[in-house]
């Protein structure tokens, strides 16, 4: 069984460095920032990339699929090991592979090389669930919630950001210079964690289940590639529908072993205590509703204008319209570490998912203009900075403090689940209403209003699923 110890503050930090608990916030969310930026990086030449790297357009798809993949793969597996060997040198090892993975791209000019380094790059995505692990144990209670609600938001912060500044890089630079600029960051990023992150005693007695990792591995790969490429496949294509099966029956033998062995690398019982899974299934209607925004809000804005919907923007004009929306989810983080304190994690995640359900309201009935949308994305971007930052809260309250990185990262796994499944049921409505302009098939105007549709109610269903959560004392 997982042995549950308690693990001293910042007090207990080796070498006598405890840092000051701002400056460490201050350097992990840094690190947050950057990891996710580098997941939407390559977004304004995707469609190029084709040519770029010589290769079809099919097989250039894979540069941003290894990517999430590998970020979902990473995040619970890194949350154990952080738990077993200590966080802040998992951090030390996810900013190491995130310069190394954006060093292999910069040098790349091939298909094979790069989706090394963008695989490297996701790995590093285990960063971020235990960062906001280890803020729980070096930062002050005072801060806490602040701090992990910073953190929380940059995961859409930096996609937020990436994309005006990938979009103004690719336009006036080479497109190496996206892969070299981010492993200068990087680089910053691991220098910073070395230098700067207390490194606590925070290591607990256990084995590492290795059996279990590549388990939900496996299963894992093979459904969100199942789930990311069903669109251009076809979801009854046998290759699909194949993958489909196979990741159910991994991830059932996978269950079934964890709940048999020792020291699992997810403790499932833990996960089915109902505030941990209610939580974790309110994490796959929210990070549904986030992704949804990021898809459909820039494919109106670039639409043609000929259309008579669409708003006729450049890529880097569609990234500057975005590009506030990040800033409101980052202002919006000490609001909501100000309301758990107040009201609990349980309440504000209700509140972050309420407001993320009335901006795609919002853009149902107003998207006339690109400042209607940009309205629209800052509203849902404040549901996102609030709802975030509650849901590892939510988790770090219910399972025991040598399992915090387990936890938080099986949760991030759950949001990226929840954003993989939004990719493809988007890409799904986009492409079931077209309309035909100058010989190319886009998206009617009935698809996109469906899409924020659906998106209100993934957002919606995120209430009901909060709401369901048992009241800890602190929220009543």
């Amino acid at each position: 069984m997982t042995v549950t110890t308690t693990v001293p503050a910042a007090s207990a930090a080796t070498g006598g460095r405890t840092g000051s608990p701002l400056l460490t916030v201050a350097v992990l969310c840094l690190g947050g920032l950057v990891v996710s930026l580098t997941q939407t990086m390559v977004i304004p030449i995707q469609g190029q990339l084709g040519m770029l790297l010589r290769t079809s357009e099919a097989n250039a798809s894979w540069v941003v699929t290894a990517t999430l993949v590998a970020g979902a793969v990473s995040m619970p597996i890194s949350g154990r090991l952080g738990d077993l060997f200590g966080k802040q040198r998992v951090l030390v090892v996810s900013s190491s592979l995130l310069v190394l993975g954006s060093l292999v791209c910069a040098l790349s000019s091939s298909l094979a090389p790069m989706l090394a380094g963008r695989m490297l790059q996701g790995l590093a995505m285990g960063f971020i669930p235990v960062g906001i692990a280890l803020m729980r144990e070096v930062v002050p209670p005072q801060f806490a919630a602040t701090g992990m609600a910073a953190m929380s938001a940059t995961l859409g912060v930096g996609g937020a950001i990436g994309l005006p500044l990938s979009a103004w890089i690719v336009q006036d630079f080479s497109w190496h210079t996206l892969f070299w600029v981010s492993t200068g960051l990087a680089a910053l990023v691991a220098a910073a964690v070395v230098l700067l992150v207390p490194h606590v005693r925070d290591a607990v007695p256990g084995r590492f289940d290795a059996v279990g990792a590549v388990g939900l591995a496996v299963g894992l790969v093979a459904l969100l590639v199942a789930v990311s490429k069903g669109n251009d496949w076809g979801w009854a294509h046998g290759r699909t529908l194949g993958l489909v099966a196979a990741a159910v029956v991994v991830l059932v033998a996978w269950g079934s072993y964890e709940l048999r062995v020792a020291d699992p690398l997810c403790d499932l019982r833990v996960t089915a205590r109902r505030p941990v899974l209610l939580t974790n299934v309110a994490a796959i209607a929210i990070g549904f509703g986030m992704m949804a925004q990021a898809i459909v809000v820039p494919r109106l804005l670039q639409s043609p204008e000929a259309t008579g919907y669409g708003l006729g923007q450049s890529l880097l004009e569609t990234g500057l319209w975005l590009a506030p929306g990040g800033l409101v989810m980052m202002a919006f983080s000490p609001v909501s570490g100000r309301l758990i304190r107040l009201v609990g994690a349980r309440r504000t995640l209700m509140v972050g998912a309420t407001v993320l359900g009335l901006g795609y309201v919002f853009a149902i009935f107003l998207t006339d203009a690109p400042w209607q949308l940009l309205v629209s994305n800052c509203i849902t971007s404040a549901g996102i900075g609030i709802g975030y930052a509650a849901m590892p809260t939510l988790i770090l309250e219910s399972v025991p403090l040598s399992e915090a990185g387990s936890g938080v990262g099986i949760n991030g796994l759950m949001r990226s689940i929840g954003t993989s499944v939004s990719s493809a049921v988007m890409a799904a409505i986009l492409t079931s209403s077209t309309t035909s302009l100058g010989g190319y098939e886009i998206p009617d105007e009935g698809a996109f209003r469906i899409c924020f549709v659906v998106g209100a109610a993934a957002a919606f269903a995120g209430v009901l699923l909060a709401a369901l959560v048992p009241a800890r004392r602190t929220d009543r």
